[in-house]
């Protein structure tokens, strides 16, 4: 979870196309903050820790939903997309078919707290149906919840661009460097996720995955922040670089970081990868 909101803090000033395509920037320059995406995968996280690891779909379609609501009136400024923000306010909301990004941005909580590959992909699912329930929405859910339980279990990256391309059919041969020149701002799942996908398959370490991620341009803080989740479960997250998350978000998102790391008998630091 730490990957996924330090991606969306270090996107967060080249959103919208406003970046120089280049992996030489301020790690985190003053327009740097968190963003619906941060607040959502909080509340997706919360969710998944209240309903507990054997819930049932139904039980965690409902958490989700809920969990969603409240932390989208707690930030009702951070972003959100015009279909979404009339979603958060409604009594009975129900799924509007989307295949925007936002239910892979949320996800990454699901790859750290299920217990296999399958029921990884099934929590994902209910993650995401309750608004994205569109096959693309739902399939960038389960791609990337499953690349983080691949990564965090000892997969190769090998191992997982093949596993991504064979169960989802995402087109995983191009470079960034072939990305990049006609990439732009886009906010479905089929145009984002398989492109922060390739920025983690080709980065060096954490940092590298969110420099390249960004230097892809597009819908930068969602597309980092899914990159970022990916490189945590694979390198692991430098102390440094946690510290400073920890500083730039409110007391309410850390309560639940620490339940997080609390029921994966971690500490609130988590050292990188060796």
């Amino acid at each position: 979870m730490y990957g996924a909101i330090l991606g969306d803090i270090i996107g967060s000033p080249y959103e919208f196309d406003r970046g120089n395509k280049t992996k030489e920037f301020e790690l985190f320059g003053k327009e740097a903050e968190f963003t619906d995406d941060s607040v959502m995968t909080i509340a997706v996280a919360e969710a998944l820790l209240n309903a507990g690891k054997d819930a049932p779909v139904d039980r965690i379609r409902k958490l989700v939903s809920e969990s969603m609501r409240k932390w989208g009136r707690k930030y009702p400024h951070a972003g959100y997309g015009g279909r979404f923000r009339v979603w958060l306010t409604q009594k009975n909301p129900a799924p509007y078919g989307s295949y925007g990004n936002g239910s892979a941005m949320r996800v990454s909580a699901t790859g750290w707290l299920c217990d296999t590959l399958e029921r990884t992909r099934e929590v994902a699912r209910a993650t995401a149906d309750v608004t994205h329930n569109h096959p693309e929405g739902i399939k960038g859910a389960e791609s990337v919840a499953a690349v983080i339980f691949l990564a965090r279990t000892g997969s190769s990256k090998e191992q997982i661009r093949k596993y991504v391309a064979e169960e989802f059919g995402y087109d995983l041969s191009r470079t960034c460097d072939e990305i990049r020149p006609q990439y732009h701002h886009v906010e479905s799942c089929q145009e984002t996720v398989p492109e922060a996908i390739t920025a983690f398959l080709e980065g060096n370490d954490f940092e590298d995955v969110t420099r390249t991620a960004v230097s892809l341009g597009g819908d930068c803080d969602t597309l980092t922040a899914i990159a970022g989740s990916m490189a945590e479960a694979f390198y692991g997250i430098p102390a440094l670089l946690m510290a400073e998350c920890r500083t730039r978000i409110p007391g309410d998102m850390l309560n639940v970081l620490d339940w997080f790391d609390e029921t994966l008998g971690r500490g609130g630091n988590v050292e990188e990868k060796k």
